[in-house]
């Protein structure tokens, strides 16, 4: 399963942000905006309320709020400060100083997302696609894609194809060929894969 991020290390996060960054005040300010009111989503969160919230004390919240949750790139983590309206400044310092913590990891978010994606029967081609929407630098995710074997792809295709086309044996032969072909194409596989990995099935994997 995709990995999902022990909530138990955003409270270290947290102690770590009050003892080294923030200062006893900012600490106490981090503190009460995740606590388990979660005030990052409620009221004021955003400083909408006119309140003097420090925008570095709520992008903090905001980031340890979706880490706690799941794993994010640097560009998910961005766009969600920018909607809660806070400074492109603001986010770019916070967001730099979690990749210090390590706390945000694009190349270890595409390694794992791709290690775990490449379990459903997707392609490279799907797979880069999907960083893409995620944010994840070109040059980042072409690195991580670049572990896929061809071999392991071509296999996973092909097992993914053979379950497929068992479920369509009820369908005339041409319409459970361009069926499976179709599911194959949007798994990111390309016309030369899937027409062989389709020979494969059909002929019984000769």
């Amino acid at each position: 399963m995709f990995p999902v991020q022990d909530p138990t290390a955003a409270e270290r996060a947290r102690e770590r942000w009050s003892a080294q960054a923030l200062g006893d005040e900012g600490g106490r300010r981090l503190g009460r905006a995740v606590s388990a009111d979660d005030p990052a989503d409620g009221p004021g969160a955003d400083g909408a309320d006119g309140s003097d919230a420090d925008p570095e004390a709520v992008a903090r919240a905001i980031c340890l709020r979706l880490l706690t949750a799941a794993p994010r790139t640097r560009a998910q983590l961005a766009t969600a400060m920018r909607r809660k309206g806070l400074p492109e400044d603001v986010s770019a310092r916070v967001l730099d100083r979690f990749e210090e913590l390590h706390l945000i990891n694009d190349t270890a978010y595409a390694e794992a997302f791709i290690e775990n994606r490449k379990n459903r029967g997707l392609a490279r081609r799907a797979l880069a696609d999907q960083l893409r929407q995620r944010g994840v630098d070109a040059a980042v995710a072409d690195e991580a894609l670049g572990e896929v074997d061809p071999e392991a792809e071509h296999a996973s295709a092909l097992a993914f194809a053979a379950e497929r086309f068992r479920r369509f044996s009820p369908l005339p032969a041409q319409v459970a060929v361009r069926r499976l072909y179709g599911m194959l194409v949007r798994k990111g596989y390309s016309t030369a894969v899937s027409s062989r990995v389709i020979r494969e099935v059909v002929n019984g994997g000769r």
